[in-house]
């Protein structure tokens, strides 16, 4: 099975270029949002963890991002908790994929959290700066603060573009994107 990771930076458009590809895709950031909402356990183990800020089930992303803004501690507090729900999440989706010719991970922190194989393909969603901010600011929800404490944890552009197999350079134009896609996958798949 060919593992494909699409890195990048926050709000590049990694997810919609992981949705191209005719293979499943694992979002981590959808399963972190199902963990807030449909898991007791998690919840109990952040609010025992993080008293005062993590009220009630299901948890609210505004707990959580008051929790991260008000001390640095409580981002590694809280991966702590999540991250290996996420990975036991991820290894089962694998597992039930296996007999795919390819799976695509849309993981935001896929190299910085060591979850990639030495023989992942890495294709990175490169975009401009300008463009990404634009998007940043139609998401709802969207904290400046937040942004910049989870940039603060991801390895530079560089060093993602060096260790990626592929760039992908997002003009947001989705046709282009598609043709992108279409010509990295026919390349990984004849290297099979």
């Amino acid at each position: 099975m060919i593992r494909i990771g699409i890195i990048g930076e926050i709000g590049s458009g990694k997810s919609f270029v992981a949705k191209q590809f005719p293979f499943p895709v694992f979002n981590a950031d959808i399963e972190v949002s199902k963990l807030y909402k449909e898991n007791r356990k998690c919840f109990k183990m952040l609010k025992k963890a993080l008293p005062g800020y993590i009220i009630s089930f299901p948890v609210k992303k505004e707990e959580v991002s008051k929790a991260i803004l008000s001390n640095k501690k409580n981002l590694k507090i809280i991966n702590k908790i999540i991250h290996p729900e996420i990975n036991s999440k991820m290894l089962n989706f694998i597992k039930k994929n296996k007999k795919k010719k390819c799976v695509v991970l849309d993981i935001p922190l896929l190299i910085e959290n060591k979850i990639n194989k030495k023989n992942d393909i890495l294709i990175y969603v490169d975009a401009k700066q300008n463009e990404i901010n634009k998007r940043l600011k139609k998401r709802s929800g969207f904290n400046l603060k937040m942004f910049n404490k989870f940039k603060k944890l991801q390895l530079s552009r560089e060093i993602k573009k060096t260790k990626s197999n592929y760039i992908i350079k997002n003009n947001f134009n989705n046709n282009f994107i598609k043709r992108c896609v279409k010509n990295i996958l026919g390349k990984i798949l004849s290297n099979a």
